[in-house]
């Protein structure tokens, strides 16, 4: 019954315990054997287990034997069994996409607090997420089992923030399992079932026609393409042919099931269920997240653009034509709002070591982001790495998780230049704007500000500086949460990395919200580990894109043995270009092994060099098959030695290979 369906979300900042509160639900409900129990069920991937963080949200369905107690008023639950639809989501702020495609297949959010901690960065900005969704909250405070735990002061701060009630806030210890089955009921009392919020379309559920949002989406081997839905309206059995409005892709439902947290075929998902569809097909391509699915027998008759009256209500109403010798109706079916299109902050570009791994590295990606929908990709040539993709992503964690991925789930072994944010590129000359082909870059007409520009997302692409009137970055809007002690450590960093200093809000009487803008390029690299360590671990940050504003930058190209090494040609701010070029050139000299000659490591602008090292030659030892003799022996030796050197550098066989780690090193310097 669709009265006894739930479908929600747990929602919290990184490390509150949304993994281990999942896992003592599944036991509550004995979803999964006591056998087959572990830590972390949810994180499906080794990488999330390594790293104790959730990357990919995981739903799974449980069966819940509910006991009807005290209700609050408008309840409609009574005694029985419920279907409770949840779904992991990941805490860090790289991977907010996954937490808003979340919300949109349920109707309530568990909101996590850890009671040691309180309310965090990404608690804040995962709340604003599900009251853009209208969602109900159901306040959770976790780790009360903790010593250092203070549950009065997290209750105070929940209530000043939702506005809520002192005795709607359920205290648990997802550790042991206290007041885990408070949650559940909590769930069952108040998160209203899927009917409430499924779009009143009378025509269209009198004939039961399947109107399925795909959440997220996988490729397996076996299966081919499997489609994370939550179906709106209507029903879907195995078998059954299927249709994708935005993409047109028709095929058939080879399976159908829910989670448990493993595929578990039932035969038919119905009205407000969430569960899988294995599609048949086996291109990713066809099947996009945030399409909708519906049955192919219907796809004739289905206008995907109908009259404005029900595109802006987002309801479907019936019209009437002609199809052969009868008259049918045609259905004015809208396909479902899916996701605003993610855009991506950090661009990088990412080569196969072989170039003979190219099309497996570009397959690869292609799996990859039927998964992941904030990756962008587009083709590269580069003179130095060979052809490879540049990638866009949403933060440095997300390429560091996608790169680790590349490596373990598809054995490639890669080159990813250093990270760089998209600039805004105008010409001081209008007539170079129709040579803009050649840098390879976007041409979009700037209705914010004068004039048109190329958008760069490669150092590699910047045209000459003569041509260049100005050149526009990035910023962001950062918030910081921290106690009140750390304020003055991290106000020091935040304006020592070009932030602006906006307001400050008191959560509470100890701990403050630091309001700030600042160029996405100065939080690029090591600033994340740099706020925890200046606030000796507490403070917490969430970002989010402002506006793009002009910048001083120049390109610094990084040469190795006099020789230009691509993948490390990067932009920096110009008051700043000796400084950092002095850190890379140290970086190359500690990382780099050592060669049978001196090697120059040089940092340039332009012509000029604003920065240099050398590491002394590798010394083999040519006197060790010398067991005696006269010293002229060694002396021969060693001036052959020198010679040979000399002639290696002379006849050019100077070139170096570049450590995949150096790349990492130098960011984190």
């Amino acid at each position: 019954m669709i009265n006894n369906i739930r479908n929600f979300a747990i929602l919290a900042h990184i490390d509150h315990g949304k993994s281990t509160l999942a896992d003592r639900m599944l036991e509550i409900t004995k979803t999964i054997d006591k056998r087959k129990m572990k830590d972390q069920v949810l994180d499906r991937m080794d990488l999330e287990r390594e790293r104790g963080i959730t990357i990919k949200l995981q739903p799974v369905t449980m069966e819940f034997d509910y006991k009807e107690a005290e209700l609050p008023i408008g309840s409609s639950a009574s005694s029985g069994k419920y279907m409770l639809n949840l779904i992991d989501t990941p805490g860090h702020v790289d991977f907010t996409y996954e937490v808003s495609r979340s919300l949109a297949a349920v109707e309530g959010a568990i909101l996590l607090v850890d009671a040691t901690q309180g309310i965090q960065a990404q608690t804040l900005a995962n709340l604003y997420l599900a009251m853009e969704q209208n969602l109900t909250i159901v306040p959770v405070i976790n780790k009360i089992d903790l010593p250092a735990a203070d549950i009065k002061k997290t209750k105070n701060e929940i209530v000043n923030l939702l506005g809520c009630k002192d005795k709607e806030i359920i205290s648990v210890s997802a550790k042991t399992g206290e007041g885990v089955e408070d949650v559940l009921s909590a769930v069952v009392e108040r998160v209203p079932g899927p009917t409430s919020h499924t779009p009143p379309s009378p025509p269209l559920l009198r004939r039961g026609i399947l109107r399925g949002l795909i959440f997220d989406s996988n490729y397996d081997e076996y299966k081919g393409v499997v489609a994370y839905v939550r179906i709106v309206d209507g029903s879907i059995k195995k078998g059954d042919k299927i249709f994708l409005m935005a993409t047109g892709a028709k095929s058939e439902a080879l399976d159908v099931g829910i989670f448990k947290p493993d595929y578990s075929s039932i035969g038919e998902l119905k009205t407000g269920e969430i569960g899988y569809v294995i599609t048949g097909f086996k291109e990713v391509g066809d099947c996009r997240v945030g399409d909708t699915i519906t049955l192919a027998k219907y796809s004739s008759k289905i206008n995907t653009t109908p009259p404005a009256a029900h595109r802006s209500a987002g309801q479907a109403g019936p019209s009437s034509s002609e199809e052969g010798d009868e008259k049918t109706t045609t259905v004015d079916l809208e396909p479902l709002a899916g996701y605003k299109e993610v855009k991506p902050m950090v661009f990088a570009g990412i080569f196969p070591k072989e170039g003979s791994d190219f099309k497996e590295l570009r397959e690869a990606m292609e799996k990859l982001k039927l998964s992941d929908s904030a990756l962008t990709y587009e083709p590269e040539q580069s003179e130095a790495l060979g052809f490879g993709f540049r990638c866009g992503f949403l933060g440095l964690l997300h390429l560091e998780i996608f790169q680790e991925r590349l490596k373990r789930e598809y054995n490639l072994d890669l080159i990813v230049t250093i990270p760089s944010v998209a600039y805004r590129v105008f010409f001081a000359n209008n007539a170079d704007i129709a040579n803009m082909s050649e840098y390879g870059a976007n041409l979009a007409n700037g209705s914010e500000c004068e004039g048109d520009y190329i958008i760069i997302r490669t150092p590699q692409k910047l045209p000459n500086p003569e041509k260049i009137k100005e050149i526009q970055e990035p910023w962001v809007k950062l918030d910081v949460i921290t106690p009140k002690e750390y304020m003055g450590n991290i106000l020091k960093l935040v304006q020592g990395k070009r932030g602006v200093y906006k307001n400050t809000e008191y959560l509470d009487a100890d701990r403050v919200i630091l309001h700030y803008e600042i160029p996405m390029a100065a939080i690029l690299t090591d600033f994340y580990d740099k706020i925890k360590s200046v606030s000796s671990g507490y403070a917490s940050i969430n970002y989010e894109f402002l506006d793009y504003r002009a910048a001083d930058v120049v390109k610094m190209d990084i040469l190795v043995a006099e020789e230009p090494i691509e993948a490390l040609a990067l932009m920096v701010y110009r008051d700043d270009a000796f400084k950092r070029g002095k850190e890379i050139v140290k970086t190359l000299k500690e990382t780099l092994p050592k060669q049978m000659f001196v090697l120059k490591l040089q940092a340039a602008i332009g012509g000029k060099i604003v920065a240099a090292e050398r590491l002394s030659a590798l010394r083999k030892d040519v006197t060790a098959k010398l067991y005696g003799g006269d010293v002229s022996r060694k002396r021969k030796l060693m001036e052959k030695q020198k010679k040979g050197k000399k002639k290696m550098m002379a006849a050019g066989k100077g070139s170096v290979d570049i450590p995949a780690d150096t790349f990492v090193k130098i960011l984190k310097r």
